[in-house]
């Protein structure tokens, strides 16, 4: 079986080249669209794997021409612009398989061998050409799957589950599906069903008739009657009282609502789509989710991955942020590479949107233009960023050293405290002068203490702020 690939970078056309022939292909390769195009004149091949950007143009605004010569060859594409909309126009050229680099070279070649043994490429294919502009911002592996998951659900109705921390952009995702998918003309509409009180929510979503209860003075048309021919998001579906949940259950598998104190059953034309900040496995071991109603949303998980999974976003996000700032009417700003490298060691307990509402912070009240170091860190100050949240895995273990240290040490009775204020003030100097490069200026406001104290303490310690100064 013969593969044809196209790739300008030599070194990675080697590697692939390499593991496809272990695989048993015969590889040709070319590195420019135009020699594709006559390679594809002259002979079939079992698969293309194309890159996107190569010398003479785009390998995806492109395929018209492979497809035209060969429409039942499936096709790869890898590419370092890992945006969504990348990985969109991928998915609409009916690719087989979108690949962000770098990528697992093994997995490549698995797809390939699958993609060969198909008759044609089963990506979906899509009528109309999308643009830039999408909702997402991240070229991290972790947003890199997250892209591919929603490429997948595109060109279908199927029920999906966004799962992930507060703040992660979870109706991000699901306004994505819905403005690039099959439903984009109709309505998309959001419901925060922790907000509505319980006694309401079936009202809401269902809709209810005249006279169906106290104050039902008039026929009310439900979230779900509204969202016809869309997208319909239930967000935070794990706090949805109990009673709400059945009736959500009987619609879903059904397809069809009653309003409340009404008879007729009205035919759905809704998808749905669920988000939750909560494991919900341990609430249905509560009890407090139905285990049926979780089999029937989990249909496509999403993983929305919290912001400390994905640091290398965090200086793209911030740029991103600071321009919609200055879209918005505040000043525009830059950042220096080292103010964005001190914002990506912060944990972001409140993820991306703890991020975003930093950034606007942060354009408003700069006194500069350009933003550096020393103008984030007293912003930083007054942020709970620096603390990791209980139970994290950015947590240190700080009553098992403090036992540990105990039990090494033990100092004399009565000279506990002073001796472990001194065993934990050195590293913790230390490693701050280490994070700041020896600069004792945002070392004393990292740590919240003026910089003369600072002095005193690190003379007091015998620590030399010159051996911790970052030297190119």
């Amino acid at each position: 079986m013969s593969v044809l690939l196209v790739e300008d970078d030599m070194s990675i056309a080697i590697v692939i080249t390499a593991a496809l022939e272990d695989e048993g292909f015969s590889v040709v390769h070319c590195q420019t669209i135009a020699e594709r195009d006559r390679l594809l004149g002259e002979r079939r091949f079992e698969a293309l794997v194309t890159d996107v950007m190569l010398p003479d143009g785009d390998g995806i605004e492109t395929l018209d021409r492979a497809r035209a010569l060969h429409p039942d060859m499936p096709i790869i594409i890898l590419s370092a612009q890992n945006t969504l909309d990348t990985a969109v126009r991928a998915t609409d050229t009916g690719a087989f398989e979108y690949f962000p680099k770098p990528f697992d070279i093994d997995e490549l070649a698995r797809t390939v061998r699958q993609a060969a043994g198909n008759a044609q490429g089963d990506g979906p294919r899509g009528d109309e050409p999308l643009g830039d502009g999408l909702p997402l911002v991240g070229r991290s592996p972790a947003m890199q799957s997250v892209f591919r998951m929603i490429t997948r659900v595109l060109r279908n109705d199927l029920t999906v589950l966004i799962l992930g921390e507060s703040g992660t952009g979870k109706e991000l995702v699901a306004e994505a599906i819905h403005q690039l998918g099959n439903r984009r003309n109709g309505p998309f509409i959001a419901v925060n069903t922790a907000a509505i009180p319980a006694e309401l929510i079936e009202s809401e979503l269902f809709g209810h008739e005249k006279g169906a209860f106290t104050g039902a003075v008039a026929r009310h048309v439900g979230k779900f009657e509204q969202a016809a021919g869309g997208t319909l998001f239930l967000d935070e579906i794990g706090d949805m009282p109990m009673q709400a949940q059945t009736r959500l259950l009987r619609a879903l598998q059904s397809g069809t609502v009653r309003r409340v104190g009404g008879s007729e059953e009205i035919r759905l034309d809704t998808r749905i789509i669920a988000a939750t900040n909560k494991d919900l496995e341990p609430e249905i071991a509560a009890g407090r989710f139905r285990e049926d109603l979780y089999y029937r949303l989990n249909v496509v998980p999403i993983h929305m991955p919290p912001l400390r999974d994905r640091s290398d976003d965090i200086e793209v996000l911030a740029r991103h942020f600071l321009q919609h700032a200055a879209n918005e009417g505040l000043p525009r700003r830059q950042l220096t590479a080292e103010a964005a490298e001190l914002l990506s060691r912060q944990p972001w307990r409140g993820n991306v949107r703890e991020l975003k509402n930093f950034v606007y912070r942060m354009a408003l009240l700069a006194r500069e233009d350009t933003i550096d170091a020393d103008s984030v860190l007293p912003l930083l100050a007054q942020e709970p960023v620096g603390v990791p949240a209980a139970g994290t895995s950015d947590a240190c273990d700080i009553e098992g050293a403090v036992t540990r240290w105990l039990s090494a040490e033990r100092p004399a009775s009565g000279t506990i405290y002073e001796n472990a204020i001194a065993a934990f003030e050195r590293p913790l100097f230390a490693e701050v002068l280490r994070e700041t490069g020896g600069n004792q200026l945002r070392a004393a406001q990292a740590l919240g203490i003026n910089r003369n104290t600072l002095r005193k303490r690190l003379s007091e310690l015998a620590l030399d702020p010159e051996e911790f100064v970052r030297r190119s």
